[in-house]
């Protein structure tokens, strides 16, 4: 009897370890079926389409121009729209070598220059260190001069009325510039841009840091994890990932933790 028993045993043991591999092997199949479908389709989908040229400009320039509209009152659609077409979306060779984003000639100007064939050949334009001095430049080029005094006197978000009052003003002899000035603005919405500066008038950002080190932001009209990312040297996947964000959406009075 005692050796009946102990010959029962292991086989039995070795069964219910066959039967436990097996089991274990087959869930694992099927877990890695149901990665592969999960998994496969959505993130291919989103690497087949970048940003294109313009979107990237409008993203770059975008906080620059909003920054010019609150200090020279000309509206941010309009400079970014100007900047768009003058500069080929960043890419022509007066931003590229120049940082000249608005194809400003030289005019009385003592600083660096380049010489580029425009309506006559070899033409002298001014040179920047930096794109964002060419913004500034352009503010002042539009608030100096007397005969763009009129266009100051629209409401700050009438593009259209800018638009056409640039081309009268001599600024362009493109007959064709308003359109496309507006055009430009329409297609990505830059009006946008203006209620945001017109929107963020007489209120404040709040910025809390706790005692963990971790800085919190209190949204505000205007704000976007792109201007965001900017403001506090980080990146928007960064900001997203901190605070488990599925979508760019924000809302005012929302607390975000920001990226060291």
């Amino acid at each position: 009897m005692a050796m009946i028993v102990f010959s029962c045993g292991p086989k039995k043991g070795i069964v219910t370890k066959k039967k436990q591999q097996k089991e274990r092997t087959e869930t694992v199949e099927v877990i890695k079926t149901e990665k592969v479908d999960k998994v496969e389709v959505p993130d291919k989908t989103e690497e087949v389409k970048p940003p294109t040229s313009t979107v990237n400009y409008i993203e770059t320039y975008a906080d620059i121009a909003k920054e010019e509209m609150s200090r020279y009152k000309i509206p941010a659609s309009i400079t970014l729209a100007q900047g768009i077409l003058e500069s080929a979306s960043g890419k022509g060779r007066l931003a590229v070598e120049a940082n000249n984003h608005f194809g400003i000639k030289c005019h009385g100007w003592t600083g660096a220059k380049i010489y580029h064939d425009d309506d006559s050949s070899q033409e002298c334009f001014r040179k920047y260190r930096e794109a964002k001095s060419s913004y500034e430049d352009h503010s002042k080029f539009l608030t100096e001069r007397g005969r763009y005094a009129d266009l100051f006197k629209l409401k700050p978000d009438d593009y259209k009325g800018w638009a056409r009052g640039l081309k009268k003003a001599g600024y362009a002899t493109d007959r064709k510039y308003p359109d496309k000035l507006i055009g430009l603005i329409e297609r990505y919405k830059l009006y946008e841009y203006d209620r945001q500066v017109l929107g963020l008038k007489g209120e404040t950002i709040e910025i809390v840091r706790v005692n963990s080190g971790t800085t919190i932001h209190i949204v505000a009209k205007g704000d976007t994890l792109y201007s965001l990312s900017k403001r506090y040297n980080t990146t928007v996947d960064a900001i997203k990932s901190m605070n488990n964000l599925s979508s760019n959406a924000l809302a005012i009075g929302q607390e975000l933790k920001i990226p060291n």
